[in-house]
């Protein structure tokens, strides 16, 4: 098979600590293989942050092995089968076989099985149902290591039987599509996602933010946003309309911010996602800052200097002033001065200091201001002054 690594995926059953545990719970009558994302990654070349295990022992045989060995097991989601192990500080999740009895489109009743086969075919799609034994054999039940080379994202047999299971698969196929596809989104799957697309309502608000903030961060989040929007199904989600230019000028930042340059025009958007998908206060805060700077700097007539660029990340904050500057990027506003660019990215990276009010409340108090609401009030003011004038270095009534 072409364009893929078999020797780096091969490597990850002999890390040290991976390769412990398998010696542990391979063997005496089960066998035990990796699964998933990590054989995808290292076949493609990208990286591999954690590994995850499938094995025909139930899970008190796992707890019961990993202690023996010294390692410790923690029952993390023991009624699915899962029981993480700890080897020398790295976790691996460790979870036996099984089958799906019966599933509502969010929980799934399961039966633990011996067939990897078998535990492979209910899994979502064909580049994540792979397996690699200790031997170094990648086993490919689905068609994955064809669909991984030609970087193409399929589901695993009939896409709506699929989708009814867990219908979260909706915005993962979208989200997997934009981290590793490449071309067309594949039809058969687009079309079962528009079909069953009334599930989404079933879904946790917390599980859905989780996934769209795995997408906007992934490579083509513009393209697979795009065609979510094309489909009716963004509205579904955050009832309101994307900027796919944006999302995509964008890449690079963090996942809030390119969500903020997706969805956010205004201070209503930001406090709309914050009920929709559950957000945080610190990613609230975020997106607020966000839709202020680019009210901001969308009303200027006059190009964004250095001056504006210092004024703007003291009001709204350098990340909020950097994402503004990449999601409008080529827009007709604002125009931006390239040594403006180049600073908001310095501050944003904190290779530049932040500009601070070289004027406290300690310097009026020696001028004769007197303590209370007054002062507060005068300092205030300075402040506001001296945000205007650019956020110079020295201030007048600076005593210091």
């Amino acid at each position: 098979m072409t364009g893929l690594d078999r020797e780096a995926a091969r490597a990850l059953a002999a890390r040290p600590e991976a390769a412990r545990l398998l010696a542990v719970l391979d063997g005496g009558g089960e066998e035990t293989r990796i699964v998933g994302g990590a054989i995808r990654n290292a076949l493609i070349g990208r990286p591999v942050h954690e590994i995850d295990l499938a094995t025909t022992a139930l899970p008190e045989e796992t707890a019961r092995r990993a202690r023996a060995a010294g390692f410790k097991p923690v029952p993390t989601g023991i009624e699915h089968g899962t029981v993480t192990v700890v080897v020398d500080g790295t976790p691996f999740e460790v979870t036996t076989l099984r089958e799906d009895v019966e599933t509502d489109g969010r929980r799934a009743l399961v039966r633990f099985g011996r067939d990897f086969a078998a535990d492979a075919r209910r899994r979502d799609f064909t580049v994540n149902a792979l397996s690699l034994g200790r031997d170094g054999e990648v086993r490919d039940y689905a068609g994955g290591l064809a669909d991984l080379a030609a970087r193409r994202l399929r589901f695993i047999g009939d896409a709506a039987a699929r989708i009814r299971e867990d219908y979260l698969r909706i915005l993962r196929f979208f989200r997997f599509h934009a981290e590793y596809g490449e071309g067309p989104l594949d039809r058969d799957g687009l079309a079962a996602a528009i079909a069953g697309r009334e599930g989404l309502a079933r879904l946790s608000r917390e599980r859905v933010r989780a996934e769209l903030l795995k997408l906007v961060a992934a490579p083509r989040a513009a393209e697979a946003a795009a065609a979510m929007e094309q489909a009716g199904l963004l509205e579904r989600l955050v009832s309101c309309l994307g900027d796919a230019g944006r999302l995509g000028r964008s890449y690079g930042l963090d996942a809030v911010s390119r969500l903020g340059a997706h969805l956010v025009r205004s201070a209503a958007d930001a406090d709309r996602l914050r009920t929709e998908l559950r957000l945080s206060n610190a990613e609230h805060a975020h997106l607020l800052a966000y839709a202020a700077a680019l009210a901001r700097l969308l009303s200027r007539q006059e190009t964004v200097d250095e001056s504006e660029a210092r004024r703007s990340a003291v009001l709204h904050g350098p990340a909020a002033l950097l994402a503004v500057l990449a999601a409008t990027k080529g827009e007709p506003r604002p125009r931006v001065d390239p040594a403006a660019e180049k600073l908001a990215g310095r501050l944003a990276r904190g290779e530049a200091p932040l500009p601070r009010l070289p004027l406290t409340g300690a310097h009026l108090l020696a001028q004769g201001a007197r303590p209370g609401p007054e002062l507060g009030r005068r300092l205030a003011a300075e402040r506001t002054a001296w945000i205007e004038a650019g956020c110079p270095g020295e201030w007048p009534g600076d005593q210091k």
